[in-house]
């Protein structure tokens, strides 16, 4: 297993404000891949850093920018019992500061010596932040894992994806209709843009957290294998 080594840092927005970021990488030197892990409503939390430091095992440099940064304090964490703890913090998210803040984490990873390309992983709020970092952002894959939101808002910048995505869905998942699951996928089809769509049956929304209710062992096992594929195919 490789050794890792994990570290926050804080990284200065295009609009001054300052963000902390959770960073785990692989031990000794040498070039690696990029990975921002995007995070669920409820901050970086233990489960967030667990993801990222999973990746980093299999080779990635992973970075988890707190997202919540104009709203909350540096650390927080919500509570999985407590969703509406957290909604103020949502409510104030806004494309443009995602994008920046995105941009920032991208920067960090990309700078002197730093990532050979960047991939963007991200989880129910997370997954709808990475199909919008593949907008804006030069990725070689992003990988939106039940991405609420994206339908109907973003629809339109299907057209901007810059690299391949993999849309992770949970089939008994009510949080996302069925019909912006089927909406997202014809916006990626209509405009060419190459795209996977991986549905789960008996899997729920947050069916990948082993801190929530919802978690689905198996299903969670498969769409981890799905993902480190898609992640390492050629560019």
């Amino acid at each position: 297993m490789t050794n890792i080594k994990t570290e926050r840092v804080n990284l200065t927005i295009a609009d001054g404000t300052t963000m902390q970021a959770y960073v785990a990488r692989p031990e000794g030197s040498g070039a690696r891949p990029g990975l921002l892990v995007l995070q669920e409503a409820f901050g970086v939390n233990a489960h967030i850093r667990d993801v990222t430091e999973r990746y980093a095992r299999e080779g990635y440099v992973a970075i988890a920018p707190e997202l919540f940064h104009r709203s909350a304090k540096a650390g927080f964490e919500g509570s999985y019992a407590d969703f509406p703890a957290v909604m103020p913090h949502y409510q104030a998210l806004t494309n443009e500061g995602l994008l920046a803040d995105m941009a920032a984490a991208h920067a960090w990873l990309t700078g002197p010596g730093g990532a050979k390309d960047v991939s963007a992983i991200g989880y129910c709020m997370g997954g709808r932040a990475a199909y919008l970092a593949n907008s804006g952002l030069k990725l070689k894959a992003a990988v939106s894992y039940y991405g609420g939101g994206i339908a109907p808002a973003l629809l339109d910048l299907a057209p901007k994806m810059g690299a391949p995505i993999l849309l992770v869905w949970g089939g008994l998942d009510k949080h996302i209709p069925p019909e912006h699951v089927a909406s997202v996928s014809k916006a990626l089809r209509d405009a060419g843009k190459p795209h996977v769509e991986a549905v789960f049956s008996a899997a729920d929304h947050g069916f990948s957290c082993d801190a929530r209710a919802s978690y689905h062992a198996p299903s969670a096992a498969q769409a981890w294998a799905l993902s480190l594929q898609f992640l390492k195919q050629p560019a």
